[in-house]
């Protein structure tokens, strides 16, 4: 029972894989269908270059995505790389300073075909240094009481204890 549905689902895998596998369009002897899209760093902060990797793209294209302009992706001749067929682009975006915090897909436009990576990328929020990344308006009446009245009760706790330790010893 167990190999009959071992078996069934590593077909239903094979069958799944076989229609959804792209239809390679040969130029030269080689794949020109963009694949495996890598973006290096993962995370990113605002304003922070993004490396973009495309395999199947020999003649260069261009990526898009919500977080950076376009950008052109240019052949690499890797000449070391015959497992590849020396058919990898490469480009550098710019994150946009207004980029919202969160994932981001990239599409990618090469040889007349396309292929999207969805959260290929992660933007991160900013902080604001030089104030330490606090709010710019700084602590209210209200914190300040609060922050004041837990110092004075640690003060007065602290005080306490000191003299009542201060008085059993002499005991």
């Amino acid at each position: 029972m167990r190999k009959t549905r071992a078996l069934a689902a590593a077909g239903a895998a094979v069958a799944v894989l076989g229609v959804a596998a792209p239809v390679a369009v040969a130029d030269g002897g080689r794949v020109a269908n963009p694949s495996n899209i890598v973006a290096q760093p993962g995370v990113i902060a605002r304003g922070g270059q993004l490396t973009i990797t495309v395999d199947g793209c020999p003649h260069g294209g261009h990526a898009t995505s919500n977080a950076f302009q376009r950008t052109n992706l240019t052949p690499v001749n890797n000449h070391n790389d015959t497992a590849r067929g020396n058919d990898t682009a490469r480009g550098t975006a710019t994150i946009d300073d207004n980029a919202r915090p969160g994932p981001y897909d990239i599409t990618v436009h090469c040889s007349g075909r396309s292929l999207t990576r969805p959260a290929a990328f992660t933007v991160i929020g900013g902080v604001r240094g030089g104030i330490g990344g606090s709010s710019t308006t700084g602590a209210t009446p209200t914190d300040m009481a609060i922050g004041g009245s837990l110092v004075a009760a640690a003060v007065a706790g602290s005080g306490f204890f000191w003299m009542r330790r201060r008085a059993e010893k002499r005991i």
